[in-house]
């Protein structure tokens, strides 16, 4: 009998243990004597690089004696359950041993009886044919029936076969009679001939057309020689063409070349302009700061009016030209601004009568610093000149109102100054808040997406899962810079983002999706399609995360064409077409009820489980220990 065992198997296996494990000891003791001799070179500073190689070498041997032993205890551990049970399984057919011996020696007691029974008829039997074949034997020479059956048994099968071909043969040859009889020959005639007309109709018809074809044929020539000439023509005028084109091309380039030199001079005269209205602007500009009068077109020359106007007029006023802000560069080239507008309709009141001839004219740089030069020497004895003039004795008032309208506007710019400071704090306040709150954000959703896409790639494979993670460009200013988002599947490299495949592209969004949603979750998803780029793998471990995660505080909608998304919801919802009413229609279908059918089913078949398990525990035997399979758990996606 095959799988027994017997009483020694045990004791042999004890020796072997204990055997193995007695040389394994020894090897230890001898390795850790040569490592003690290796230490104490070391520590005398005579060891080298040999015996560096060696004690790494015996090291390494130490670790896989180390892993064998490993092994050994675990091949130890595995062949005592398995003698533990076969002594089990021992002890019950030993029980059965006795009661399968009386059957057998009943089976043998009756084997001998049938046995006794068939020799007897035997000799009945050929008792027999000796009695009544033995004369027809002995006449025909046979020496049993045997002979006789085989030999009639010969002829009556070469006979049938004989007969078998010619019944085939004669219903060969009277199927044959019949065809022949059967067949009409006049009407393949008939057929034969009407082709015959139809190929000579189709003939003179053809002929007819091939003479057709060749008067169209001529005509056809004559055309194209016509088309010939009149190509050729076309080439001549054609070439003149091109010759005027080439023509016109040359004066093109020379009228843009022509034009290209106009720009050229229009920019410099441009520049040089808008030079001029600068250094305008900025002569009216320090007339104004300088209160220097200038003679305007049509002005009293009364020097106490001006005077008078002058002192009548409002400090701010006064004071205004000196907070004018000069015209940015763009400004002068622009004809039409209202700076440049307003300084040319004040150029053309001033009063140029009064200069010398000479300025009127345009000067060259040089000619101007030299008048510059002349006027500054004037300008330099005039006030030379004034120093020595009584003073003004309305300065001291000019001076008091001046002084006044200076601590105002030192008393604006001091609480300007504090509402600027209390508005910067404030900004300050708000910047640090708003960075607050960004960084426990993205702390909160990077460690969240790094749970999460572990759980949505790991796998029995890969029961890691892989790695992803956000990284800022500046952490100390997150507004000033970006932000990455990296992804490392299972078993594969560290790749930027754009390398990764579609599949993978899509759980990782899903995983930041989901870390985003964790952070202030949302009151469902709705997603759409988003398995597209998915295989059957991935798509399995989607599905499994979205249904785990359901069961807590997760609700999905899911609109998918995937048939293992629809196997996982709670529901599905179809959308189609009413031919009737020619307008949508919506289909229904709750699965929640096939999940309570499956679930009593399930403890259903649990309980005859255990019971089964009850009676074989009590007939003596242990109970076969079965892989249970897992229960599926609830599904709680929604799909379409």
């Amino acid at each position: 009998m095959t799988g027994g065992i017997f009483s020694g198997d045990k004791n042999q296996a004890g020796r072997w243990d204990e055997k193995a494990s007695e040389e394994m000891r020894q090897k230890r003791e001898a390795l850790e004597g040569e490592r003690n001799e290796l230490d104490r070179n070391a520590s005398t500073g005579r060891q080298s690089l040999g015996r560096a190689s060696r004690m790494q070498e015996l090291k390494n041997n130490f670790e896989t004696l180390q892993t064998r032993k490993e092994y050994a205890k675990t091949d130890q551990e595995f062949t005592r359950k398995s003698l533990a049970e076969k002594a089990i399984l021992l002890k019950s057919i030993t029980r059965k041993i006795p009661e399968l011996e009386e059957k057998l020696a009943a089976a043998e007691k009756e084997i001998e009886t049938l046995n006794s029974k068939r020799e007897v008829a035997i000799a009945e039997v050929k008792s027999a044919e000796d009695e009544h074949l033995g004369p027809f034997l002995a006449a025909t020479g046979l020496k049993d029936v045997q002979a006789y059956e085989q030999a009639t048994r010969e002829s009556r099968e070469e006979f049938n076969k004989n007969r078998r071909a010619l019944t085939e043969h004669i219903s060969q040859l009277e199927e044959q009679k019949n065809y022949e009889s059967n067949r009409d020959l006049k009407k393949p005639i008939k057929t034969l001939e009407n082709r015959l007309k139809s190929h000579n109709k189709k003939l003179k018809a053809a002929r007819e057309r091939e003479e057709k074809l060749k008067s169209e044929g001529e005509v056809v020539k004559g055309a194209f020689h016509e088309a010939e000439a009149a190509h050729e023509e076309a080439l001549g005028k054609e070439a003149e063409c091109e010759e005027k084109v080439k023509a016109l091309q040359k004066e093109f380039k020379e009228a843009q070349q022509e034009r290209i030199q106009v720009s050229k001079a229009v920019s410099t005269e441009e520049s040089a302009l808008e030079q001029l209205r600068g250094k305008l602007h900025e002569t009216l500009q320090k007339a104004r700061v300088e209160e220097v009068e200038l003679p305007m077109i049509g002005a009293q020359n009364d020097g106490n009016s001006s005077d008078e106007e002058i002192d009548g007029e409002d400090p701010q006023e006064t004071s205004q030209p000196t907070q004018t802000t000069l015209p940015s560069g763009t400004q002068f080239s622009q004809e039409y601004h209202p700076k440049m507008v307003a300084d040319r309709n004040d150029a053309a009141k001033i009063d140029f009568s009064g200069l010398r001839s000479d300025l009127k004219q345009r000067l060259s740089d040089r000619e101007e610093r030299t008048v510059r030069k002349d006027f500054d020497e004037k300008r330099m004895k005039l006030e030379a000149e004034l120093e020595g003039i009584a003073p003004n004795m309305k300065a001291q008032d000019a001076l008091s109102a001046i002084t006044e309208k200076l601590k105002g506007t030192d008393a604006d710019f001091q609480q300007a100054k504090e509402k600027s400071r209390k508005a910067a704090a404030e900004f300050q306040k708000i910047k640090n808040q708003r960075t607050k709150r960004f960084m426990e954000a993205f702390t909160h959703i990077d460690k969240s997406l790094k749970t999460i896409y572990t759980d949505m790639t790991k796998s029995s494979k890969h029961p890691l899962g892989g790695n992803a993670y956000l990284s800022l460009d500046r952490e100390d200013e997150p507004f000033l810079g970006g932000m990455k988002f990296n992804a490392m599947p299972p078993m594969k490299r560290f790749r930027d983002m754009y390398q990764l495949s579609g599949g993978e592209k899509t759980v990782a969004s899903l995983a930041l999706l989901f870390a985003i949603h964790s952070y202030q979750p949302a009151p469902f998803f709705v997603m759409d399609e988003v398995d597209a780029a998915l295989d059957n793998i991935n798509l399995r471990k989607v599905c499994n995360y979205i249904q785990r995660r359901s069961q807590t505080d997760f609700q999905c909608i899911v609109i998918s064409l995937k048939d293992m998304f629809y196997e996982r919801s709670d529901s599905l919802v179809g959308i189609c077409k009413d031919v009737g009413t020619n307008s949508s229609r919506t289909l229904t279908l709750d699965l929640t009820q096939y999940d309570k059918k499956r679930a009593l089913a399930e403890e259903k078949a649990k309980g005859n489980r255990k019971r089964k398990e009850r009676a074989t525990q009590s007939e003596g035997g242990e109970p076969r220990k079965r892989a249970a399979l897992p229960a599926s758990p609830a599904t709680t996606v929604a799909t379409q």
